[in-house]
């Protein structure tokens, strides 16, 4: 097979995927190929659909291979589909979706140790807009359930993996002495 039949392979792949996308593995799965020729496809065909010739390009976000429209023609699509401009996200929602993507596997009782106010509806809104998903729950009284965040959230915010996120401040402990006054 050469290489445009390889690209023209898995732009279908892809596009009959849709929104779910594919990973490098499920496209090595199919085609009876080598991980670096498939890669290399797939980052041709990258470069070639980040010309302002198309409207939508292939991306890589979370190790998952997707196409999406591009930025110009969102408002195009807009008037089209007569969508709701996208709401922000409010900064408690923000500061939840930081807890639990620092932390993850959380508990709703640890996100609220952390922020100091009750969380419960923040992590229902969370879990309705496919930010935040339950992944497990733990063996203690009640079976707390652990949260972490989405493909949708690493979509969200244009990551391909939760080590893109920033590092955490780090804060020295003050040190106690025994005196009242210094």
């Amino acid at each position: 097979m050469d290489q445009d039949q390889l690209e023209r392979i898995l732009e279908g792949m892809i596009f009959v995927a849709g929104d779910e996308g594919l990973t490098l593995e499920a496209c090595l799965s199919v085609l009876d190929l080598d991980k670096l020729t498939v890669e290399m496809a797939l980052n041709n065909l990258m470069e070639k659909y980040q010309a302002p010739s198309f409207g939508f390009e292939l991306v890589n976000y979370g190790e998952i291979y997707k196409f999406v429209s591009s930025s110009e023609i969102y408002p195009y699509l807009e008037a089209l589909l007569k969508l709701e401009s996208k709401r922000k996200l409010s900064p408690s929602a923000l500061e939840t979706l930081a807890i639990i993507a620092y932390k993850q596997p959380v508990t709703r009782l640890e996100i609220e140790e952390i922020r100091g106010v009750s969380s419960d509806m923040m992590l229902r809104k969370l879990l309705a807009r496919d930010l935040i998903e339950e992944v497990g729950r733990i063996e203690a009284p009640g079976r707390p359930i652990l949260y972490g965040v989405t493909q949708e959230f690493l979509d969200t915010f244009k990551l391909t993996d939760l080590k893109e996120l920033p590092d955490l401040p780090t804060f020295e402990a003050e040190s106690e002495s025994d005196e009242l006054y210094d």
